[in-house]
C-alpha cells in the first residue's frame, strides 16, 4: 500500500473538515489537485473510504479506521518535530486546546501569557458546548481539554486546575439581592433560568438541587450564558451560574447570598489516559498550573 505522509495529512483535513474543498484550503492545495490526491488514497486502499452526501462529506467504517491511524502517525510526527525543536533551541510549533463555552471567560488571558512568552506556537482554540467537546475528546483531536465535568465513563488524565463556583444569581433590583442568607424556599416562586441539558453547569445544578430536594415552580432553559445573564437583568427570573461567567462587571446584576451555595465545583485540565504529551502541550499544562496558582494566590 504505497501512501505518502502528505496524502495521510489530506485524509485527515477531510475528516476533520467534513469537506474537500476545506481539506484543500487546509493543505494549501488547489481542490481539483486534493480530489485527485483522495482518489489515489482510495485505490491504494482499495475500499472506499468516504462518501458525499448533499456536499457533506461522511467516512466508511474504512474510512474512519485510516482517519485514526493518519492521526496517530500526525501526532507521533508533530511530537518528533518539536522534541528535536527542542534540542535546538527552538520553540516552534503547534497547541490545539478544546474547552467549554464557559471557560471561554478565563482561557483566553491564560493563553495570552503563554503566547508573549512563545510567540512563535501556533495555537488553534475551539470553545464548544460540552458534548461537542466530549466527542473531540473521544477522537483525540486535540492536545488537552478544559471542563467542568469530565465524562466518567472515559479514561482520563484529570489535573484539576482551579474552583469553579456556582453561584446564584438575580437582577440588581431584585428584592432579595440586599438580603442576607436567603434560604431556597424564598426562591420557590422564581422562574429558574437554566442551561441546557447535558452542560457541565446543568448537571451540577440538577444534582444540588436534587440534593437540596428543591423543586423549581419554573424553569426556562437557555442556550448561552449570555442570553442568561441578560434574561436575569431583565427580571425574568434567576439563575445558576458559574460566577467566572459573571466576568468583572456585572453591575446590573447580583449575586444571591442563598444558603447551600455557591455549589463547589472545579475546572480539571484533561487529555486521554496514556496519550504521551507533546513538549509544546507539556510546556502548556504547566504555564496553566502557574498561572492559576498566581491567581489564586493574589486573592
Amino acid at each position: 500500500m504505497n501512501i505518502t505522509f502528505r496524502q495521510l495529512r489530506l485524509f485527515l483535513a477531510l475528516a476533520e473538515t467534513g469537506s474537500v474543498s476545506a481539506a484543500a484550503k487546509v493543505m494549501h492545495v488547489m481542490q481539483p489537485t486534493a480530489s485527485m490526491q483522495l482518489r489515489e488514497v482510495t485505490q491504494a486502499v482499495g475500499l472506499p473510504l468516504y462518501e458525499v452526501v448533499s456536499r457533506r462529506v461522511y467516512l466508511t467504517e474504512a474510512g474512519q479506521a485510516l482517519a485514526r491511524t493518519a492521526r496517530a502517525i500526525a501526532s507521533e510526527w508533530d511530537g518528533f518535530e518539536q522534541r528535536v525543536s527542542g534540542a535546538k533551541g527552538l520553540t516552534s510549533g503547534r497547541l490545539k486546546v478544546a474547552v467549554v463555552s464557559t471557560a471561554k471567560y478565563f482561557i483566553p488571558r491564560l493563553l495570552g501569557s503563554f503566547c508573549k512568552l512563545h510567540p512563535q506556537i501556533d495555537i488553534s482554540l475551539e470553545i464548544l458546548n460540552r458534548d461537542h467537546v466530549i466527542t473531540r475528546l473521544r477522537s483525540n483531536l486535540d492536545d488537552l481539554y478544559v471542563m467542568s465535568r469530565p465524562p466518567e465513563e472515559l479514561l482520563l488524565e484529570d489535573q484539576i486546575l482551579m474552583p469553579n463556583p456556582l453561584v446564584v444569581i438575580a437582577s440588581a433590583g431584585h428584592k432579595l439581592a440586599a438580603k442576607k442568607r436567603v434560604n431556597m424556599a424564598q426562591l420557590q416562586g422564581e422562574r429558574l433560568l437554566l442551561r441546557e441539558k447535558g452542560s457541565g453547569t446543568r448537571m451540577a445544578t440538577d444534582a444540588h438541587l436534587r440534593q437540596l430536594g428543591f423543586v423549581p415552580t419554573a424553569v426556562l432553559e437557555l442556550g448561552s450564558n449570555e442570553a442568561i445573564k441578560e434574561s436575569v437583568e431583565g427580571q425574568l427570573g434567576v439563575s445558576i451560574l458559574s460566577r467566572h461567567a459573571l466576568g468583572a462587571h456585572h453591575d446590573g446584576l447580583a449575586v444571591l447570598d442563598v444558603q447551600g451555595f455557591p455549589i463547589q465545583s472545579h475546572w480539571h485540565l484533561v487529555w486521554p489516559k496514556g496519550k504521551q504529551l507533546s513538549p509544546i502541550a507539556e510546556v502548556f499544562r504547566g504555564h496553566l498550573v502557574g498561572e492559576v496558582k498566581g491567581w489564586l494566590g493574589a486573592r
